[in-house]
């Protein structure tokens, strides 16, 4: 059996997915989450193997955006290379079921099998509601059951009726009646959900207002955007104060390391690479995983809890100011930890021109890549101090480069908006506020236990990879017998930082800087790792094991704050510009987005350095 799961965003559906088939498949509280194609697998009660997949949230068949065209073609059996579903899965919220009733009304018109799966039966249970589930069958002529996926209550209810609809389904011949729907046809269709559930549902007199009590205040046009500013405060302060101690843990384990390899091995190229190129590089790399896992630890319980969807709606107007659509809240959201989830969630958003400026700034956010650089550069030249007493200094200047960027997109958005789309005039923004949750922590592991995961292979990988080019590259050739000066000075790596030197030396960039710039093109942390081994071949094991301090005693604070500036509005890695131009459709908006960004990271960087010299910090 080939089964489809099907309903409007945040009505649990990934939950009963991940409930049939064991699948650890993100859970997220907020619309929008389900922008790739998932399939798990499991077997019946009566032995059926059976595929399921669970299709991006869709309020309705008419394929507005590139989500719902990807619920409709594979509903109607349009999709290239899948097989159409031999039953349907209409799952809803059992507290909201207007929008998904009206959807299963258009899901009859496709001759497909259904069951309609009323989900989160126990909130509304405790909230009063009460369902006639089977009046509701009866008059939607459709099985349904009810669930509560997280608990997995339902699940042997519902595989029981998938049997029998399986054993209907091999004789039963269904007419497909489905038509893109007019505004009538769809006004008519919400009628007829309407009347269904005026006499199947029920209403408490006096319904449970806790959700309505906390968006009082959540939701208020100024309390709410300071209770918005302090949550991502309190995120970047904690970035630093709670990750220092398992940080230095992690570095004092590399040294440990790094001297046992010295120790061990005799002084040459063998030592050199596994020290300074592989321990070393990769080292400096791994040890900001803490700050990684807090910022994800944060994300992840603020999208459990159900906070994500109200801080999209508070962002609305400011967003709609700089000609954002407010659903683009969520993707901006999501390249805080990587840009290319965050471009590709852009799917959720309807019109092509609003999906297209989003996807254009989306690079802006500072992704989890730029932790690493940030870092590193914080604490070697910023003061570990208290500012008015409470305040970490460290955590401020991370906070700084965080708005920064924030602030970076919506300019450049208001600018497209200005230039670019003047006649434009945004959708209006509609979104279901999802019921306040405690956060379930065995999802919340999963998601970091996920990122954290990522990160590593990312640090096997790539970062090692390039590590082993820019350790070759600053080994070789060896130096000339008789030569004075450190041996990198010889290096192909010297070559090529003393030949682009004179395009960034405007900048305040040294060639080791630039060195360390050209293979951040394949992943932002790298340039730390590049500046770990450069330094640490030119300055021996105590730079290794001290690459902080020795950038604050080769680098004027002018040119660290320069390399910040570069790094706010940075070119993207060449994986998140190849995202570019898979969803965009063409090379064009890549070679933009790269070309825009490189301009703006010159001209911050330029003024930064030239501010900072100018007031004596050069």
């Amino acid at each position: 059996m080939h089964l489809a799961l099907v309903g409007t965003p945040n009505s649990g559906k990934t939950s009963l997915f991940n409930a049939l088939t064991g699948s650890r498949q993100k859970v997220a509280n907020y619309p929008g989450v389900t922008v790739e194609r998932k399939e798990g697998f499991f077997v019946t009660p009566l032995g059926r193997q059976a595929s399921i997949v669970d299709l991006p949230g869709t309020y309705s068949l008419r394929g507005r955006s590139p989500d719902e065209e990807i619920t409709r073609d594979f509903v109607l059996g349009r999709a290239a290379g899948e097989k159409p579903p031999d039953l349907v899965l209409c799952v809803a919220d059992s507290t909201n079921l207007r929008l998904t009733i009206r959807l299963l009304l258009e899901l009859k018109r496709t001759g497909r099998p259904l069951m309609l799966v009323l989900n989160m039966f126990d909130i509304a249970t405790r909230r009063g509601v009460t369902v006639d589930a089977a009046r509701m069958s009866e008059m939607l002529g459709v099985p349904v059951v009810t669930s509560i996926a997280v608990r997995k209550s339902g699940i042997a209810e519902l595989l029981r009726k998938t049997d029998e609809i399986a054993a209907q389904s091999e004789t039963a011949v269904r007419e497909n009646l489905w038509k893109p729907l007019s505004v009538a046809d769809l006004r008519a269709t919400q009628r007829e959900a309407d009347r269904i559930i005026g006499e199947t549902v029920s209403l408490p007199a006096r319904p449970d207002t806790w959700s309505g009590r906390i968006d009082a205040v959540v939701l208020h046009p100024v309390a709410g955007l300071l209770i918005l500013g302090l949550v991502l405060f309190v995120m970047f302060q904690a970035v630093f104060a709670w990750a220092q101690p398992l940080m230095e843990l992690l570095s004092d384990g590399f040294s440990a390391l790094g001297q046992l390899v010295h120790d061990t091995l005799p002084a040459g190229l063998l030592q050199s690479f596994l020290q300074n190129g592989a321990i070393s590089g990769v080292g400096s790399v791994i040890v900001f995983l803490p700050q990684i896992i807090i910022i994800f630890l944060f994300i992840l319980l603020l999208e459990d809890f159900g906070y994500m969807a109200r801080a999209a709606f508070l962002m609305d107007r400011i967003m709609g100011g700089a000609g954002l659509h407010g659903r683009a809240f969520i993707p901006l959201l999501s390249s805080f930890a990587c840009a290319i989830p965050g471009i590709m969630a852009t799917r959720v958003i309807d019109n092509r021109r609003d999906r297209l400026t989003t996807i254009l700034i989306a690079p802006l956010m500072t992704c989890s890549a730029r932790i690493p650089v940030y870092t590193l550069i914080i604490s070697a030249f910023i003061p570990d101090q208290q500012v008015w007493g409470w305040i970490n200094l460290r955590g401020l200047v991370m906070f700084g480069l965080y708005a920064a960027g924030i602030g970076s997109a919506l300019l450049v958005s208001f600018l497209i908006k200005f230039f670019m789309l003047r006649d434009y005039a945004p959708a209006p923004f509609m979104l279901e506020l999802p019921d306040y949750k405690l956060p379930r922590l065995k999802s919340i592991a999963i998601g970091i236990y996920t990122r954290a995961k990522m990160f590593l292979v990312r640090a096997g990988t790539t970062i090692f990879s390039m590590m082993v080019l820019i350790w070759f590259l600053a080994s070789f050739p060896q130096p000339p017998a008789g030569a004075e000066g450190p041996a990198i000075n010889y290096s192909l790596a010297a070559m090529i930082g003393h030949a682009l030197a004179p395009l960034f030396a405007p900048l305040g960039f040294n060639w080791q800087i630039v060195v360390a710039l050209i293979p951040g093109m394949a992943a932002r942390e790298v340039a730390v790792a590049a500046l770990g081994t450069v330094y640490a071949i030119e300055g021996g094991k105590e730079a290794a094991d001290q690459i902080g301090q020795v950038l604050a005693t080769k680098w004027s604070l002018a040119t660290a704050l320069s390399l910040l500036a570069w790094y706010i509005f940075a070119p993207q890695c060449a994986s998140t510009l190849a995202v570019i131009r898979r969803e965009t459709g063409g090379t064009k908006w890549m070679v933009v987005t790269f070309l825009y960004m490189f301009v703006l990271a010159y001209a911050a960087s330029l003024v930064t350095y030239n501010v900072a010299v100018a007031f004596g910090a050069g």
